[in-house]
C-alpha cells in the first residue's frame, strides 16, 4: 500500500526546520498578519518530476477561502525563489 502522508512523529529535524523556514517566508512574501494562518506540509508524490515528496502550502485568511499552492519537491529543497513563484497568484495583504 502506498504511503500518502509522512508521519510527523518521525519527522526529522531538517524537515521541521524547513517547514518553519517556509512558513516564515510565506508570511513575509504575502505580508500576512498574526490573524492569518499558514501550514506547510510534505506529502508523498509518485510523479517523476517531484521525486518522492511534494510541498503543499495552505494560506488561511479571515473572510477568504483557503488558498493552496504546490511545489514539486521536498520541503528542505524548496528555495525562496521557487516559493515566490508558487505564491505569485496569491494576492498579498498589503493595500495597493
Amino acid at each position: 500500500m502506498a504511503r500518502f502522508f509522512f508521519n510527523r512523529r518521525g519527522q526529522d529535524p531538517e524537515t521541521a526546520d524547513a517547514s518553519r523556514r517556509l512558513t516564515a517566508l510565506v508570511r513575509d512574501i504575502l505580508s500576512l498578519t498574526d490573524d492569518d494562518g499558514v501550514t506547510v506540509s510534505e506529502i508523498a508524490c509518485s510523479h517523476p518530476e517531484c521525486g518522492d515528496a511534494e510541498t503543499i502550502v495552505l494560506v488561511m485568511r479571515l473572510g477568504r477561502p483557503t488558498e493552496a499552492v504546490k511545489v514539486a519537491k521536498a520541503m528542505r529543497l524548496v528555495s525562496e525563489e521557487e516559493l515566490r513563484e508558487a505564491l505569485a497568484d496569491i494576492p498579498s495583504d498589503v493595500p495597493s
